[in-house]
């Protein structure tokens, strides 16, 4: 019910759109999803909070990605109550320059993404998770696109559970 509501809610923002991309994969695609856009909605980033919060999977941290990764992370902390983390995606040269914002040592992490194609960005926040000393073994994708993020991070020993696929939401 939270995943039909949450594709209604996608189309109704359009966060589908059609035209010629360029994806952060390097692909091109004739279909954008923006869920980065799509989660300055209140009422749809908590409904993305709720269908992660349905899912039967036992976690202590979750982690987002910057960007895309970060509000859902939040979000999912917010209703559960349980910490977050930030994933950076390069070395910063001041502070403590960690890529990781917050602890994930020792404790089992949940990963959560926008959008899904190859796997690449998800692939790089497990490894610098389990640098970190954590054990990551899901990652839920708001939306997965299909195009080989699953078969990537089964190869990692991580199981990826899409909250809707492209496909449910390019047949509307």
């Amino acid at each position: 019910m939270v995943e039909k509501n949450l594709k209604d809610l996608l189309v109704q923002v359009e966060a589908i759109r059609f035209g010629d991309f360029t994806l952060a994969s390097g692909k091109k695609s004739s279909v954008y999803i923006d869920i980065k856009m799509a989660m300055t909605h209140p009422d749809i980033l908590k409904v993305i909070a709720e269908a992660v919060m349905n899912k039967d999977l036992n976690w202590d941290v979750v982690a987002g990605v910057a960007v895309g990764g970060v509000p859902l992370a939040v979000a999912s902390s917010l209703e559960s109550g349980k910490p977050y983390v930030i994933v950076r995606k390069e070395q910063k040269t001041h502070g403590l320059s960690s890529l990781i914002i917050g602890d994930v040592k020792g404790k089992r992490v949940l990963m959560i993404e926008d959008v899904t194609t190859s796997g690449g960005s998800a692939l790089f926040g497990v490894e610098q998770i389990r640098l970190a000393g954590g054990t990551i073994t899901d990652i839920i994708s708001v939306v997965d696109r299909g195009e080989g993020a699953e078969e990537t991070l089964s190869k990692a020993g991580i199981r990826l559970t899409p909250l809707v696929s492209k496909s449910e939401l390019v047949q509307n």
